[in-house]
């Protein structure tokens, strides 16, 4: 599903313009990544969690050469769903 189809499936489904239903995607979006970037978790209930974790320095390995590497400090997104959506997905 892309961001294209969520927007066709809420003008269909709400009756509200393409226009209108494009900026209710971009508005959700845009408050979910403000959210992650402030170190917020998001909860969306029946859904899951959205949660940015934060990776330390370690050392990796060139897998072509053999050469050891320094992997640095980053953040990552994560994602649980809730059991929900579990149950949901595998009944």
């Amino acid at each position: 599903m892309t961001k294209a189809d969520l927007v066709a499936d809420i003008n269909e489904k709400v009756g509200l313009s393409k226009k209108e239903s494009t900026i209710i995607v971009e508005l959700i979006f845009e408050i979910i990544r403000s959210s992650l970037e402030k170190g917020e978790k998001v909860k969306i209930s029946g859904f899951g969690n959205f949660n940015v974790r934060q990776k330390k320095v370690r050392r990796g390995r060139n897998p072509q050469t053999g050469d050891e590497i320094e992997i640095s400090a980053r953040s990552v997104l994560t994602f649980k769903a809730s059991p929900v959506l579990k149950k949901v997905l595998n009944s």
